[in-house]
């Protein structure tokens, strides 16, 4: 084999040369066109539609995020007993986030906190850790004699 017999594999295709010469096709202007703003160097015209309103001007402004917004998991009592029923938690067991991310009933990542709601009966006397509390479920937590630990945060 010689050099001249090597059949060029995965060369690089040469660009279009502007500048060259009208004969070339991009001569003169170098396919810039005449004058204006694009016939300019360093140009960026994003969203510019011809004067006409831009899309992004022309649609409504939407949406807000609250940051300070609190997300809750409401768990009825019920939930609650058959949560400790299924799993064979112990008595001495504190029901709090940990416990239920350590059992993945709620995701290891959620940011969640408790919300107890009424609904339901509670027969087990495990002490129970949350952040909100509804009046009925408070008044069946203490008539059953469980602890309750209520970690109010404004």
């Amino acid at each position: 084999m010689k050099l001249n017999q090597i059949s060029k594999l995965n060369t690089a295709k040469k660009g279009k040369r502007v500048g060259r010469g009208i004969g070339s096709g991009k001569g003169k202007t170098s396919g810039s066109g005449h004058k204006g703003q694009k016939a300019r160097s360093g140009v960026a015209i994003n969203g510019f539609e011809g004067g006409q309103m831009p899309l992004y001007r022309r649609l409504p402004k939407y949406g807000f995020k609250n940051f300070t917004k609190k997300n809750y998991l409401e768990l009825n009592l019920s939930s609650i007993q058959s949560f400790i029923s299924k799993h064979n938690i112990s008595e001495t067991d504190t029901i709090n986030t940990d416990l239920l991310k350590k059992y993945k009933f709620i995701k290891p990542n959620d940011k969640s906190v408790i919300k107890i709601l009424g609904g339901g009966e509670i027969t087990s006397k495990n002490p129970i850790e949350c952040e909100k509390i509804t009046k009925v479920a408070e008044e069946k937590i203490k008539k059953q004699g469980n602890d309750l630990k209520i970690n109010f945060k404004n």
